[in-house]
């Protein structure tokens, strides 16, 4: 695959994704969530690049104040809308997470299905998300991002994965620099009944994919330590037989 310009993630998202079979875990992940972070149902949540509010939404619900941040235009309508609808504690604002300047404001920052973590243009860029996600907790306040493990980036990839949801079957296919540690990320969805056309892959979503060690060194220099490492929203240990990993910390 050839990769795309660096600033993709400005242009790739419309609610077309809302059919993608990734998408259908919410409640799950949430209940996971609550549980691995010991939510009393109080806390201020801070869903940074919460895309259409699928886990803010969930959030929401069940009695959670919850700021949902997101870039793209579509994604914070439909969040607005839904929770507009549904009378629920929800705020949802478009902006670039780098130009977020809560402080010490919330109880717990999440960054879910990647979070935008490893986006960016460099690895500056990169880090000043981790900046606004310590800047924005309170003391003692947690944060929680789930994104792709860089030691099975190191032992599996390139390869391809097949999920299937509710709707239709994903495709991904995983193209790794082990030197840049850039992943070109490739996907194609197929609706249940339509006609299986051939696969293919021409340009690629570079991304920045961090190892659980890396990402302890970067929370511990603004101020945050690692707490905990999880296996795909299960009580597993991260590993390096798994591709997604949830990884929870905590500002000093």
């Amino acid at each position: 695959m050839l990769p795309l310009d660096r600033d993709w993630y400005r242009n790739v998202w419309t609610l077309d994704i809302q059919n993608q079979s990734w998408t259908e875990d919410a409640a799950r992940q949430v209940d996971f969530i609550i549980q691995t972070l010991h939510l009393s149902g109080k806390e201020r949540i801070l869903d940074l690049a919460c895309g259409f509010g699928r886990h803010a939404l969930e959030f929401a619900r069940r009695g959670y104040p919850v700021v949902g941040i997101d870039l793209t235009q579509a994604y914070v309508e439909y969040a607005k809308n839904s929770a507009k609808a549904a009378n629920l504690p929800a705020q949802f604002y478009c902006m670039d997470l780098r130009e977020v300047a809560f402080k010490n404001e919330f109880d717990v920052v999440l960054n879910l299905a990647d979070g935008a973590i490893g986006y960016l243009e460099n690895e500056s860029e990169n880090n000043k998300i981790f900046a606004v996600i310590a800047r924005a907790l309170k003391p003692g306040g947690q944060h929680l991002m789930d994104l792709m493990n860089g030691e099975y980036a190191d032992t599996h990839f390139p390869c391809q994965l097949w999920d299937a949801g509710a709707k239709g079957l994903t495709l991904s296919k995983f193209e790794w620099d082990a030197q840049t540690r850039i992943l070109l990320y490739g996907q194609q969805d197929f609706r249940y009944g339509d006609t299986l056309p051939r696969p293919v892959f021409d340009k690629g979503c570079p991304q920045r994919i961090y190892t659980g060690k890396e990402l302890r060194d970067i929370l511990a220099s603004h101020g945050m330590t690692l707490t905990a490492a999880y296996a795909n929203f299960s009580s597993r240990p991260a590993n390096v037989n798994e591709l997604q990993m949830e990884i929870c910390s905590r500002k000093n």
